[in-house]
């Protein structure tokens, strides 16, 4: 695992740590550019089924490392190869058909907010911060992050992000969408932890072909198509369809058994 993560697993939930408590959990090249070895892993193994991304200490990440910037964005081709480091841990998180859970304290910023915001949810502490800040650098937001963004908040809301680098509480965060939900600081991992429970306890062939579906509607796409079809397809002949009826008639919880 590359320095500045941890990846732990526990039953069914895998769990991915930013470990620089001391740099606010900044985000280094490197680990922006193992996330999709992550991913893919998670993906991989069919024992886990939702993925929770959080960080060690008081944040969750206070973006990218802008300490690397000279080094490795100091020119326009390096610039180049860095943010496409960035969007491959992006493009990874929002391909997942397994669910991901970005679970929130202290500073969520720049880099750290972007991660969030490619993750299918968002549960903060209150007192957590939220903003995005390539206006404070000279630089222009990622299309497909921008995208997700306006999808979540609506574009004035992503305007006000984007354009003045400013911050936002917790509350507000909530209030225009960016987060599922906010907690007491002392509540918010049994919180999510409840969550994901109930994520695992689900149908996967639902939640995973439901995930898809969603990002291809979030992606632009206007009307079904052959992928959409299979999916469904599958779903109806699938043994959860079956033992989700059989439980239904049955008054009984269903013991579903997809992988």
């Amino acid at each position: 695992m590359t320095d500045g993560f941890e990846f732990t697993r526990d039953g069914e939930v895998a769990r991915l740590t930013f470990t620089r408590p001391e740099k606010m959990n900044a985000i280094t090249y490197g680990m922006w550019s193992a996330i999709p070895d992550v991913v893919a892993r998670v993906e991989a193994d069919p024992a886990i089924k939702v993925l929770v991304l959080t960080g060690a200490g008081a944040h969750f990440s206070a973006g990218a490392d802008i300490s690397e910037f000279r080094d490795l964005r100091s020119t326009a081709d390096a610039a180049e190869t860095y943010d496409k480091a960035v969007d491959g841990a992006v493009a990874a998180l929002t391909a997942s058909r397994k669910p991901t859970v970005a679970m929130i304290q202290g500073n969520c910023i720049g880099g750290g907010c972007q991660i969030s915001v490619a993750c299918d949810f968002r549960f903060a502490a209150e007192g957590s911060r939220f903003g995005i800040t390539p206006a404070k650098l000279g630089i222009v937001y990622h299309f497909d992050s921008t995208r997700q963004l306006v999808s979540l908040v609506g574009a004035a809301n992503a305007k006000y992000f984007l354009l003045s680098g400013e911050l936002v509480d917790a509350r507000r965060a909530r209030e225009i969408g960016l987060l599922n939900d906010v907690f007491p600081a002392d509540e918010l991992e049994a919180s999510t932890a409840k969550f994901v429970e109930t994520l695992a306890s689900r149908s996967q062939a639902s939640v995973r072909g439901m995930n898809r579906i969603i990002e291809k509607i979030v992606a632009g796409q206007q009307e079904s198509d052959a992928e959409v079809d299979e999916i469904r397809l599958g779903a109806l002949h699938g043994e959860d369809y079956a033992e989700g009826v059989a439980a239904f008639l049955a008054r009984r919880p269903p013991k579903f058994t997809y992988r």
